[in-house]
């Protein structure tokens, strides 16, 4: 059952690659229902009590609607499972050993993207 509270994702606005993917999810169903949060507007490096710019910034997070933050893997599939279409994905990989893979796919990732980011600008 879910809160009353919105699903909150907080992405660096500042990276191209972030704002692309961002803005692919905002188009999709049900991210209408979502507060979208440029944690790179943030002046005082402080996201919320839990959370600091700079890590907001090295890595993906998302408060769900109960206030959990997630970051990586379980990130994402707290997102997927807040948009209609990407549902599916998100129900798939929170079973083990999905939510293990996807995580071990987002810190290879990680490790690649800055030279992905210096190609895009």
């Amino acid at each position: 059952m879910k809160a009353n509270n919105p699903v909150t994702v907080y992405f660096d606005g500042s990276c191209p690659l972030c704002r692309r993917e961002i803005g692919f999810y905002q188009k999709c169903v049900g991210a209408e229902n979502i507060v979208w949060q440029d944690v790179s507007r943030i002046a005082d490096g402080q996201v919320a009590s839990d959370l600091n710019c700079q890590q907001a910034m090295a890595r993906f997070h998302v408060r769900d609607a109960q206030g959990d933050l997630k970051s990586g893997a379980a990130g994402f599939i707290e997102l997927w499972m807040n948009l209609r279409s990407w549902h599916w994905l998100g129900w798939l990989f929170a079973h083990p050993p999905g939510v293990w893979f996807l995580e071990k796919c987002y810190v290879g990732f990680l490790r690649i993207r800055p030279s992905i980011q210096r190609r895009i600008k």
